[in-house]
């Protein structure tokens, strides 16, 4: 039969003590929703995958220089395999020499470095270094949009479409903002060793220095990154993310009337994400849960572990209706094999979609000899037990 217990043992005491505390602790609750003038919008919590706020988050919209997050995700990727260096060099076509929009000064016919490229993307947010990588990654610009749209649909990004490696309008080159959250969300955790480019405030290349177009990085607010984006159709729009105390927030926002409200309105849904959520551990990889009851096993009980640590962010009207269930089909009979899943643990909280983490054997239980378990069957038959 299956069973929701929420007090076997130790389980229930962990919880409950750990949340009490939290909620004793809390700070009068403020606002747990949040609106924004952004057109459309995305706050993650990078550390549990939370979504904290969204608005539109799936509407198709032009990304403008944003796109350029997915061309530097294939330098980068070309860079981790090998088959790119900071120090090669790429040549400067016609095409990418007259290319209109934020330029990063390329020389016609130079050979510029890759690393020089990499600063005039990220930092001048150059459409001739977008070009020159394109062209010499790939042959063609075609070519390349036609990989980042193939590299997006691997990342899991499915409604968006790239015709150009730098966001040049095209009725054909979209994303969302949930797309471009994931973009940054593996920017991140799959080239840590070249994110630091994006903090970087200013380079000068040619004998002309530009600053970093992302206007968090001068608010000494914990932002790190990553790309703004504006054309007359898509508007004033940015990637940000930062961190703190162990908790990295990705924002996207697009739509904004002005550079001014971008630069405001994301600051304020930054700081509304590190205010007013937290996260918490519950439970570290391999930690037990609790123990499960094992019939005709040499042991009564085996432990129930989770596999992978278990962290949720919540804001303080979360805190205070979590309702933590355990489900699973009690008792087990042995024999148990170590990394059996067993039960389910069922997380509950207002406005959070119910998370449900599987927990598995975290030891083997053999079974009992022919004599022990007809010593058990004969018990359960007269008294019922196990």
């Amino acid at each position: 039969m299956t069973v929701a217990v929420t007090t076997l043992r130790g389980f229930g005491r962990r919880i409950a003590a750990l949340f009490a505390l939290s909620v004793a602790l809390a700070l009068p609750a403020g606002a747990t929703t949040i609106d924004t003038i952004a057109r459309e919008a995305i706050l993650i919590d990078m550390s549990t995958g939370t979504v904290l706020m969204e608005k539109n988050p799936d509407q198709r919209m032009p990304t403008a220089s944003m796109s350029k997050v997915m061309t530097m995700y294939m330098v980068f990727d070309r860079l981790k395999s090998g088959r790119l260096s900071l120090d090669d060099t790429l040549p400067v076509s016609e095409r990418a020499w007259r290319i209109q929009g934020s330029k990063m000064f390329v020389e016609l016919g130079n050979q510029i470095k890759v690393e020089d490229l990499i600063r005039g993307v990220v930092i001048q947010s150059g459409n001739d270094a977008c070009i020159v990588f394109a062209e010499g990654l790939s042959g063609t610009e075609e070519a390349f949009a036609a990989a980042m749209t193939e590299k997006a649909k691997a990342l899991g990004m499915n409604d968006s479409n790239f015709m150009n490696s730098s966001g040049w309008p095209h009725p054909d080159h979209y994303s969302t903002v949930r797309d471009l959250a994931t973009l940054a969300v593996r920017l991140i955790e799959d080239f840590p060793e070249y994110y630091h480019y994006y903090r970087e405030t200013e380079f000068t290349y040619h004998g002309i220095k530009q600053g970093n177009r992302n206007p968090l990085l001068y608010r000494n607010m914990g932002v790190d990154g990553i790309k703004t984006g504006h054309t007359e159709e898509a508007g004033y729009g940015l990637i940000a993310s930062g961190e703190r105390e162990g908790r990295r927030l990705v924002l996207v926002v697009s739509g904004l009337p002005s550079m001014q409200a971008r630069a405001d309105e994301s600051a304020r849904l930054m700081e509304w994400g590190w205010r007013e959520f937290d996260a918490y551990d519950l439970f570290a990889a391999g930690e037990t849960v609790d123990q499960f009851p094992v019939w005709m096993g040499q042991a009564q009980s085996v432990p129930l572990v989770v596999e992978r640590p278990v962290r949720l962010t919540l804001n303080s009207t979360q805190r205070r209706g979590l309702t933590v269930t355990l489900v699973g089909e009690a008792p087990v009979e042995a024999p148990v094999a170590k990394g059996t899943r067993l039960a389910t643990l069922r997380l509950e909280a207002p406005d959070m979609p119910t998370k449900e983490i599987p927990l598995v054997a975290g030891a083997d239980v053999e079974r009992m000899g022919l004599l022990a378990r007809m010593g058990t069957k004969a018990r359960h038959l007269v008294f019922g037990g196990s």
